[in-house]
């Protein structure tokens, strides 16, 4: 039980990879695999409960044969999640809210989302990015606006959601713009690196007008104001490839919660 519990700090505490958990426990990947699932349909994360000690621990990751006790929280339809996250406008936390309607005894919010990437990394067959830290910074605008009121008279105008996500950290920075002009694209970009308090290596955008005159997958074309932000703050533009949305797959990302 010692081992396991130190797999299940390694997997919720550190991030590491089975591979890791393997190199650090001394136990197979499929084990440590059998111990992350069993653990996460019991709802058992980290830091375990102190009330769990290793005996009780055991009799809820390997209950006896044929003992199958209901569910202590219904879990969501993931695929109904997943597919209803690719409508426009449609957010996890719009689909959380609708789950908790219909289960008031459900997860929160935070285990709802965690639950939600494990099973995501389940079936997406793609290769994972590895970003150092500092490295690079994902801007884009969010799809969706939101309504800004005016206090004194009452006009409501449209703002865009402009979104900075650093790739290693996913630590975020979000603000409201009027448009997605160069003038905002710009200003919105000057007071992220100054929220962040120094400079990525690249600054990754999408092929937004603003920030990119020729949208290439080898050549792509800079906007020149853009460009001379990029010199001025000694770091380098790196467009994401047409119709590639894993370039920019952090800001996509936390759009989605937004």
């Amino acid at each position: 039980m010692r081992k396991i519990r130190e797999v299940l700090r390694l997997k919720y505490a550190c991030g590491a990879s089975e591979r890791v958990i393997a190199r650090s426990v001394g136990i197979g990947r499929t084990a440590i695999a059998e111990y992350v699932r069993r653990a996460a349909v019991t709802g058992i994360t980290w830091p375990i409960p102190e009330e769990l000690d290793d005996s009780a621990l055991e009799r809820k990751l390997f209950a006896p044969a044929g003992y199958n006790p209901p569910r202590s929280k219904p879990l969501p339809e993931w695929g109904h999640i997943h597919a209803e996250l690719r409508r426009r406008g449609v957010t996890l936390v719009l689909l959380w809210e609708e789950y908790r309607g219909h289960h008031p005894d459900g997860y929160g919010y935070s285990r709802f989302c965690d639950l939600y990437v494990e099973w995501r990394h389940g079936i997406t067959a793609t290769m994972r990015q590895t970003h150092a830290a500092g490295e690079k910074l994902f801007v884009d605008f969010a799809g969706d606006t939101v309504p800004v009121f005016d206090g004194l008279t009452g006009e409501v105008r449209a703002a865009k959601i402009f979104v900075a996500v650093m790739g290693a950290s996913n630590y975020t920075f979000v603000q409201a713009r009027f448009s997605e002009a160069l003038p905002d694209w710009i200003g919105a970009h000057v007071d992220a690196l100054t929220f962040l308090g120094g400079v990525p290596k690249a600054l990754v955008c999408d092929n937004l007008k603003a920030g990119v005159t020729a949208a290439s997958r080898y050549e792509p074309g800079v906007n020149r104001t853009y460009q001379d932000l990029a010199a001025h703050y000694g770091t380098t533009i790196m467009p994401a490839r047409p119709r590639k949305p894993r370039d920019k797959a952090s800001a996509s990302y936390c759009t989605s919660f937004l």
